[in-house]
């Protein structure tokens, strides 16, 4: 966007306000709090981050999170694993059929859990080794490579792609 601001290591003047929200701290600006937005959360978490306001509207772009000094590396790291919630499936464990809707027994990097595939569609390919998986209560599950499951799992998943 043209009104946006590209942060490098120089110029990106993060804070928080007593409430944990971010701003840029610029002198006689309108304070805004911002969120920031991965462009590429799967492929690239790293780069292409925007910092929008409540509207949308973004305010700050920033090409690479390695570019931005530690504590402000930190302080956007933090505020997005708050928002961002994308358990990566380990193991598939059980199906309840090979029929949609089919209720998934796996286990994952936040723990065991179930999830409901509603239709094949919830499941799409992101790349030719990853895939992301939508579940019923909306909840996006993540496997970053189906090569890495054990058999067992990659069998029970090659019954629905």
């Amino acid at each position: 966007m043209k009104n946006s601001k590209t942060a490098n290591r120089h110029n990106l003047p993060l804070e928080r306000d007593a409430f944990g929200r971010l701003y840029l701290a610029s002198e006689g600006a309108a304070r805004r709090a911002l969120t920031p937005v991965r462009s590429f959360p799967i492929s690239a978490p790293g780069e292409g981050i925007a910092l929008v306001d409540a509207e949308g509207a973004e305010q700050a772009w920033i090409e690479s999170l390695d570019d931005l000094p530690d504590d402000v590396r930190s302080m956007l790291q933090e505020e997005l694993a708050s928002r961002e919630f994308m358990p990566r499936i380990q193991r598939i464990r059980h199906v309840s059929s090979f029929a949609t809707p089919s209720t998934w027994q796996v286990d994952t990097d936040r723990g065991d859990t179930t999830l409901l595939l509603k239709a094949e569609e919830d499941i799409r390919r992101l790349s030719a080794t990853a895939l992301l998986i939508s579940d019923g209560h909306g909840i996006q599950f993540l496997i970053g490579n189906v090569s890495e499951l054990d058999k067992g799992s990659r069998r029970l998943l090659d019954h629905f792609l």
